[in-house]
């Protein structure tokens, strides 16, 4: 990437998420629009963890948020990087600000802030801090608690040229003098976030138009501590189908969540990328495309809808381009049965199956009984098809099996002939029986491939199985 002035600038960028809680679908985005723009300029990616919030901060959030990313292969140059390990600095850099009068300590009460903020309401004027302490001495330090207040300028304005959003302009008049440390001397958000910016080397601060109005405040801790702004893209929001704040109804859930779902990793950030992005009518993106194809000034300024069914649909379309053997590898954890080995009969039974499936949940789901014995078979199929009207059926099926020594979906298919031509009855009649005996239910691919896939022994057992449940059935009855 070229600067203005047309020197090479190595891009970095950040994901600093705060560990208070899951890391959502929102969270996820943000990580990946830095991600892929750093990836695709050969700049560097950082991962930074601000945890100052040591009331609300879990290590189990931690865990969530690199284990989410380590899923989706969004990996980091230099991280994680703790903000917790870093008060040290924050520290010196309050203490500066002080000592050159681009901040200071303000002792004002809870109870005098509160005040001032009711007054300010009741004549209905923008709440913010009168700047009482401003202009005392600094070198009087009195007893009480204080806070530190970054001076902001009273006149003039601060604006930015954002790559997503635009040229943005605030007036400073807008602006009050923000707490940049507590009254325990931790550092706030802005004052931390900056500073970490600058000592990371961070060229593009890329995140979510909610901190738009932030940007000023911050850009004035940079102008206090000399340093040049880093390049802005505020991207849109994620909303509902129902233009609402994304919500866990509309499928706001930990990225964890997705992965035990059964979504394709590779689905997600493809989906994901096109939430706020454009690219022409493409929707089927492989990661190398991303990384060739994305770029900040095609993100659009409008919230993004967030839609499952679509995400469902992407996810189909990348377990159909997906290589059996790795599909075999990715849907083993979700089986019920024992380890599957990736032969080609676990993979025909996937190449099978994944037309039908919109997720690894579904695939295995629908292919379990392919690799154990059903469990129970569904009440209104064994209801229907295991009768003793059937049971002499599913017998003849069983004895001529049992002759059968070449086992072929050609000869299986024509013994389920056999019978059906030899008891006067349609394939339906016969298929169906035989297909809720082995399968437990009425749906799979063709009986005589479901037979084959399933093998001899199992086959015969199932059969064996059936009937048994038949006469079990007959005798409480």
């Amino acid at each position: 990437m070229l600067s203005e002035d047309g020197l090479k600038v190595s891009v970095t960028t950040r994901f600093p998420p705060s560990p208070t809680g899951d890391l959502h679908i929102g969270g996820v985005r943000t990580a990946l629009f830095n991600w892929l723009f750093a990836r695709s300029q050969g700049g560097r990616f950082i991962l930074r963890i601000e945890d100052t919030d040591k009331n609300r901060s879990t290590d189990e959030a931690i865990e969530g948020i690199i284990k989410g990313l380590d899923w989706l292969g969004l990996d980091f140059d230099e991280g994680p990087i703790f903000q917790t390990e870093r008060l040290d600095r924050y520290a010196e850099v309050i203490e500066k600000l002080l000592e050159d009068g681009s901040a200071y300590r303000c002792y004002c009460t809870k109870e005098r802030l509160d005040g001032l903020r009711e007054a300010q309401i009741a004549k209905k004027e923008k709440p913010r801090y009168d700047g009482l302490c401003r202009d005392l001495d600094p070198t009087i330090i009195r007893t009480e608690q204080f806070v530190v207040r970054l001076k902001t300028p009273k006149e003039g304005k601060v604006g930015l040229s954002d790559i997503v959003q635009g040229d943005v302009v605030y007036d400073n008049s807008e602006l009050d003098d923000m707490i940049i440390a507590r009254g325990d001397g931790s550092p706030t958000y802005h004052l931390a976030a900056v500073v970490d910016d600058i000592d990371m080397g961070i060229t593009h601060v890329i995140r979510g138009d909610d901190h738009l109005n932030n940007t000023p405040r911050q850009m004035h801790i940079y102008r206090a501590l000399g340093e040049p702004y880093p390049h802005y893209a505020h991207i849109p929001m994620i909303h509902g189908q129902d233009g609402k704040k994304l919500s866990k109804r509309h499928g706001a859930l930990s990225i964890l969540e997705y992965q035990k779902a059964g979504f394709l990793a590779e689905a997600v950030i493809n989906y994901l990328s096109r939430l706020g992005w454009s690219w022409g009518d493409k929707e089927i993106f492989e990661l190398e495309e991303l990384l060739t194809a994305f770029n900040l000034t095609d993100v659009n300024k409008a919230a993004a809808k967030f839609d499952i069914e679509k995400l469902n649909w992407v996810n189909h379309q990348h377990m159909i381009a997906s290589s059996l053997d790795r599909l075999v590898t990715l849907v083993k954890p979700y089986l019920h049965s024992d380890p599957v080995t990736c032969d080609s009969r676990s993979m025909r039974v996937v190449e099978l199956q994944r037309e039908r499936a919109k997720n690894l949940v579904d695939l295995a789901k629908s292919s379990d009984y392919f690799f154990e014995a059903p469990q129970q078979y569904q009440p209104k199929h064994s209801k229907k098809f295991l009768t003793e009207m059937t049971r002499p059926i599913l017998k003849q099926l069983q004895d001529e099996l049992e002759l059968l020594t070449d086992w072929q979906i050609a000869l299986l298919d024509e013994i389920i002939e056999k019978v059906c031509q030899e008891r006067g009855l349609g394939m339906g009649k016969v298929a169906q029986p035989l297909r809720v005996a082995l399968t437990g239910s009425t749906s799979s691919p063709g009986i005589g491939e479901t037979m084959f896939l399933i093998g001899r022994n199992e086959v015969l057992k199932r059969l064996a199985a059936a009937m048994k449940f038949i006469d079990n059935n007959h005798n409480e009855t």
